[in-house]
């Protein structure tokens, strides 16, 4: 008799415990994490879209202040990505008529939802876009396309896709990357 309620006493112990501990650590995550919220300047508040020009970025304003990860990293030019900015902003213009899933900008992965064209329902398409480095280079960028046709019962299944519609997106990607990194190098 006196074995069980010693278990049913620390048992409640350790759900009041849980109880109590639990909202408390993430109401705390939640104040550490709200102060990492980034200011932006009028004109980007009345936009409703921070300002991402590469030219109008401060050294100063990286991770962590006075260049951040990137102080020695003679590529990085006050940026906040871990790959090529050029590269990067080109990608994101150019596939910018797909929706994004998930986009890693330390990783330099863009991973773009399933998207049809709306003159061809019956087809869709996802990309994968791979920046390799923080150079520009032509080599620097790689591209996965993938075509799914509809199928029995609602599904859709996957179609074999010519090798050169991938590469034609990667010499997109390449053009406009060297148009961005002209315009930078014409204000300077």
């Amino acid at each position: 008799m006196k074995v069980s309620f010693l278990r049913r006493a620390r048992s409640q112990g350790r759900t009041a415990l849980l109880h109590h501990f639990v909202p408390a650590f993430f109401s705390i995550a939640t104040l550490f994490l709200g102060g990492c919220a980034m200011d932006y300047s009028e004109e980007e508040q009345q936009s409703g879209r921070p300002n991402l020009n590469i030219k109008d970025q401060d050294a100063a304003t990286g991770v962590f202040g006075e260049g951040g990860f990137f102080a020695d990293d003679p590529y990085a030019d006050g940026r906040l990505i871990g790959v090529n900015s050029f590269l990067w902003r080109a990608s994101l213009d150019t596939i910018s008529f797909m929706p994004v899933d998930s986009a890693d900008p330390f990783g330099g992965v863009i991973i773009t939802d399933w998207h049809s064209v709306g003159n061809v329902p019956n087809e869709r398409f996802k990309l994968n876009v791979y920046i390799l480095g923080r150079a520009l280079r032509a080599d620097g960028v790689r591209v996965a396309v993938f075509r799914q046709v509809p199928a029995a019962l609602g599904t859709w299944r996957d179609v074999p896709l010519d090798d050169a519609t991938a590469t034609k997106i990667e010499d997109s990607i390449l053009t406009r990357a060297r148009q961005l990194r002209n315009e930078v190098l014409l204000i300077q």
